[in-house]
């Protein structure tokens, strides 16, 4: 939900929500106040999202199939399990014109899953990248802003694109990701004398 308030600030319209109990569409967009009544439903009443359809004239409960890949969007925010994307999925998605798949959640998307996407043409955004938005937004607290959180994410995207090219994996920031990040720590360790 923190990922769609942050959409929202940038003007993105989120589409859908999901828990384990299922999954709602506001077929015209989720607005500030539509999250906000989520955010009642989930953090104050502790209840599944299936239960904002009481509160929304015009949400739809697993519809318009049981599959929340059927519904046509810009770009998916897989917020969930692991693997929770997988082949079937990017096919729904890209076929659906879906221009990209960004992780919200550690490897939302599985290893053929990704390989497809990179296939299909789709954008992909892996979690190894994605996810160290929120360590750098809760490292910033309040006084960082959003300048700051924006700089130091696109210091992050460089290094991992850079990171690839270097490795002979250019555009795969999945590659470039993980080598980036194993370097630093390696050489976090090295200056330890721990190698």
């Amino acid at each position: 939900r923190a990922l769609a308030e942050k959409l929202l600030q940038y003007g993105a319209i989120p589409l859908s929500f999901s828990d384990s109990g299922g999954f709602v569409y506001e077929a015209d967009g989720i607005d500030l106040a539509k999250l906000e009544t989520i955010n009642k439903i989930k953090d104050e009443r502790g209840a599944r999202i299936g239960r904002y359809i009481i509160a929304s004239a015009t949400a739809q409960f697993n519809e318009p199939s049981n599959d929340i890949f059927d519904i046509p969007c810009d770009l998916c925010f897989p917020c969930g399990a692991m693997k929770q994307v997988d082949d079937e999925e990017v096919i729904k998605l890209a076929d659906n014109g879906c221009m990209g798949v960004i992780e919200g959640g550690p490897s939302a998307v599985s290893c053929s899953a990704r390989k497809l996407i990179k296939k299909r043409g789709l954008m992909f955004g892996p979690s190894t990248v994605t996810m160290t938005g929120t360590a750098i937004a809760e490292s910033l607290g309040k006084k960082g802003g959003d300048d700051a959180l924006k700089a130091e994410c696109s210091r992050i995207y460089q290094e991992a694109v850079a990171t690839a090219q270097e490795f002979n994996q250019r555009g795969d920031l999945v590659s470039g990701g993980n080598i980036a990040g194993f370097l630093r720590v390696a050489n976090v360790m090295l200056s330890h004398g721990a190698v």
